[in-house]
């Protein structure tokens, strides 16, 4: 059976990707919902793509839909202005309503159209939305596939893994992380210089104060893993490109 992955650019889902097309023939798609860090998320999803490792493993070009959500979060709402919580919010504090049901509800018309009968995303242990439980999934495959005359069977493999398992993970498949973006305020150009270095990039990095990149470094951290990870502020990070 083919698969289609919902891909962020962030390290989860293209861990998941990755891992999902070591077995099988897999369609990576990306819906954008019109959030402010979704053009430096497809920009580095794209660098992703056509990095030779990854090239030689994912054979579908990716695919890109959309949803508008402007007009349902208000204007003022942080995911659409780009000012984030900060480093130590908790993920409760971080929900976006509905989002998973616009992923999975747009991507699976996708999946009816073209065949596919089965969409994984990256969804990890400990996520404490309502979006993004057992019951959630099952409950969407069923009426999606009623709805569309179609069997779409919604899965999140890593469900029971957490983000240190899936570095992990990554490390042992050769994934190059250095080319994800798990960030909801990612800096370019001269906003991209990091007090690591002076030079501008067009490349996005990560904020190094948003709770995403918490999750990313502390990942790596209890993974006893390097980051590698550029930051643009590294007033949190204490374990930066040294492990054991």
């Amino acid at each position: 059976m083919r698969s289609a992955v919902l891909v962020s650019g962030g390290l989860d889902s293209d861990v998941l990707l990755i891992e999902e097309s070591t077995r099988a023939d897999v369609q990576p798609i990306y819906v954008s919902v019109g959030l402010a860090w979704e053009q430096a998320e497809r920009e580095m999803l794209k660098l992703f793509l056509a990095s030779s490792p990854v090239r030689s493993t994912v054979t579908r070009p990716l695919v890109v839909l959309s949803v508008d959500m402007s007009d349902v979060y208000a204007a003022t709402h942080w995911a659409i202005q780009g000012r984030p919580p900060g480093y130590h919010t908790p993920d409760e504090d971080v929900y976006l309503p509905g989002r998973n049901v616009v992923l999975v509800g747009k991507a699976s018309v996708y999946c009816a159209a073209a065949g596919i009968g089965r969409l994984v995303l990256g969804t990890l242990a400990g996520n404490p939305f309502p979006d993004a439980t057992a019951e959630f999934r099952s409950a969407m495959a069923r009426a999606l596939s009623l709805g569309l005359g179609h069997p779409i069977d919604v899965d999140a493999p890593y469900a029971r893994m957490s983000k240190a398992d899936v570095v992990r993970q990554a490390v042992s498949l050769g994934v190059p992380l250095e080319l994800t973006l798990s960030c909801m305020n990612p800096r370019t150009g001269s906003d991209a210089v990091s007090n690591e270095s002076t030079t501008e990039t067009s490349t996005p990095i990560h904020c190094g104060l948003c709770s995403k990149c918490r999750e990313r470094h502390d990942a790596f951290l209890d993974a006893e893993i390097a980051d590698a990870t550029t930051y643009a502020d590294r007033t949190h990070i204490t374990f930066l490109r040294s492990g054991h």
